[in-house]
């Protein structure tokens, strides 16, 4: 059984629409952040960072969120939601995959918290070339690989889709088209109710509810 440890509020929440996606049985274990439950010994031994998502799926430990998906892509889902290793495609499937953790997340951090550095010098570079990156990776749609939807959509589309609805980043036209396409998915649909029936059972309301 694949379990993903998880809280709503976590980045674990975007691995729900991963599984969601991928199909396979899998079960979502709360663990309590408010209440520092993923510093605990017993989590420690899976993921010394102490830090969510970590997902096992029978002896194995994965963590870091596109390490994840990726993982339950190649394994259960190749084909369909990842390109086998000898299509072309593959190379584009992993730049935009890991341009989501190495660059849209600190990208909009750092913007988001008036950081100082240089652009030459850090691994994100600059906030405009990242929009503009970001844009023309999804002009010509609807999706990353054209026709083909996969699982780099559900891990660069859902950061972009995070950093737009708390306005980290503010989306241009092409986007803003590459988003509603990405709600439109029905697995991720049933990702959000899970995560707001995992926030009901455990009383548990964002700032400002």
């Amino acid at each position: 059984m694949i379990t993903l440890y998880h809280h709503p509020f976590s980045r674990a929440a975007g691995l729900v629409w991963a599984l969601e996606e991928v199909g396979q049985p899998y079960e979502l274990k709360f663990i309590d952040i408010m209440k520092g439950a993923q510093k605990a010994p017993e989590f420690l031994a899976l993921n010394p960072m102490g830090k969510l998502p970590t997902l096992t799926d029978g002896d194995v430990v994965i963590t870091e969120g596109a390490a994840i998906d990726l993982y339950l892509a190649d394994r259960y889902a190749l084909g369909r939601l990842a390109p086998v290793l000898d299509d072309p495609r593959r190379g584009t499937y992993l730049r935009w995959s890991l341009f989501a953790p190495s660059v849209i997340e600190p990208g909009s951090m750092a913007r988001a918290q008036k950081w100082e550095f240089k652009s030459s010098q850090a691994g994100w570079g600059d906030y405009d070339a990242m929009i503009t990156a970001i844009s023309g990776a999804v002009a010509k749609g609807p999706f990353l690989l054209g026709e083909m939807f996969s699982m780099a959509d559900v891990i660069f589309g859902g950061t972009v889709r995070f950093m737009t609805m708390f306005g980290m980043m503010k989306p241009t036209p092409e986007i803003a088209a590459y988003l509603e396409k990405i709600n439109a998915r029905p697995a991720l649909k049933r990702a959000d109710e899970k995560n707001q029936a995992v926030m009901k059972e455990h009383d548990l309301k964002l700032p400002g509810q």
